[in-house]
């Protein structure tokens, strides 16, 4: 059985439809979006499948959903703009901007080790509670009365909460605004991005469900990293069905969006800070997030990548062979990437001038994409190819 999908397509990409409905026929999907740009062109939008477990809602193109960590790149846009405006300086310790964080070891966190998840603060101790959560400012508080779980800058643990209330707080402070709404301002509404940080209550009608993912296996003990992380501060999937998960705009995980519009807002990147006439950032600023911030893996969810600012990168070189072939799907080069829980991913390609986004709401079993979105873009990259000789046959 084959399942229709909707949306434009370049010929050359024929075979990346046909995968997205074989993965919806087969219920691997329930509902997804995906969208490819290379330079200023758009060769793919598509969409299809149901934007409901219950399947009376077909997914449109105005179908949003929570993109979960998908959300970290594009919040610490916002942070990169400040940074690009002479705001702010990723060199300067935080409390420069945020002089409540002062004390206890704080003091010697500085702002690239925010964005690069070197600062040491990756989730609260005591842990709090999830409803405090959605009150971004008094988290972001409880963040600033806690020491360092290590010596910030020395060492890269993914912040999977705690990185969007620090950048929150340093660009109320610095913008005088919340980091959501500095995004939406600055690059959402600037590149028609349906792509929201708190999202209106009038819109609430077309956010999709999502379908949360299978529990995980073989956990560590509560001892362990990971879970500290973890258990001082998160949310479970089936919050992304209420009213106040829609409502808060947490920006480390609580963007609402779809494949196009989280592409729209990426591919500034890709472009080299430049779209359609209108300059965001500068080279230096695209060249910041590919300041390495560790050379090594990062050590609380044992992930094989590396850290930019704002972004992840190409995998360390220190990986062994099986995970380096984990990672083969990631391309060598200008690459910075991420992905969100239960599989959505992008990819911003600057050698090649290619964006590459995915969102869907069937969550696997991936923390930061997953099997579906690496095998859209091995698929893609393959696919470029036919493409540029298609092109070059012009």
């Amino acid at each position: 059985m084959t399942v229709a999908t909707a949306g434009t397509c370049h010929p050359a990409f024929a075979p990346l439809r046909e995968r997205l409905e074989k993965n919806i026929a087969s219920g691997d999907e329930l509902g997804a979006s995906l969208c490819v740009t290379i330079g200023d062109e758009t060769v793919v939008d598509i969409w299809g499948g149901h934007a409901d477990p219950a399947r009376s809602k077909p997914w449109s193109e105005h179908t949003i959903v929570p993109v979960w960590s998908l959300s970290k790149p594009i919040s610490n846009l916002g942070v990169l703009l400040l940074i690009d405006r002479g705001l702010v300086d990723p060199d300067a310790p935080l409390v420069t901007y945020w002089p409540e964080i002062a004390g206890a070891g704080r003091d010697d966190i500085l702002v690239r080790h925010v964005l690069g998840h070197t600062a040491g603060l990756p989730s609260w101790n005591p842990p709090l509670p999830a409803d405090q959560l959605y009150d971004l400012p008094a988290a972001a508080d409880a963040l600033a009365r806690q020491e360092p779980w290590w010596t910030p800058g020395t060492v890269a643990g993914y912040h999977a909460l705690s990185q969007g209330y620090l950048t929150d707080a340093l660009v109320r402070r610095v913008a005088g605004k919340p980091l959501g709404e500095f995004v939406r301002d600055e690059l959402a509404t600037p590149r028609a991005a349906d792509f929201h940080f708190g999202v209106p209550a009038s819109e609430w009608g077309r956010i999709g469900e999502m379908v949360p993912p299978p529990p995980f296996k073989d956990m560590p003990g509560p001892e362990s990293l990971v879970m500290r992380v973890l258990g001082g501060g998160s949310l479970p999937a089936t919050e992304s069905a209420t009213p106040a998960f829609w409502s808060a705009g947490i920006p480390s995980m609580g963007g609402i969006g779809n494949a196009r519009s989280v592409n729209r807002i990426l591919s500034v990147v890709a472009q080299n800070g430049t779209v359609d006439g209108r300059r965001f950032m500068g080279a230096e600023t695209i060249d910041a997030i590919f300041r390495e911030q560790s050379p090594d893996k990062e050590i609380v969810m044992d992930m094989p990548v590396r850290f930019g600012m704002g972004f992840a990168l190409s995998p360390p070189l220190s990986l062994s062979e099986e995970e380096k072939n984990s990672m083969s799907w990631l391309p060598a080069g200008r690459v910075c990437w991420w992905g969100g829980w239960g599989g959505s991913i992008g990819v911003v390609d600057i050698d090649r001038q290619i964006t590459i986004t995915y969102v869907m709401n069937h969550m696997g079993p991936g923390t930061i994409g997953g099997p579906r979105a690496t095998e859209y873009v091995t698929a893609i990259y393959e696919l470029v190819q036919a493409y540029e000789a298609f092109i070059a046959s012009k």
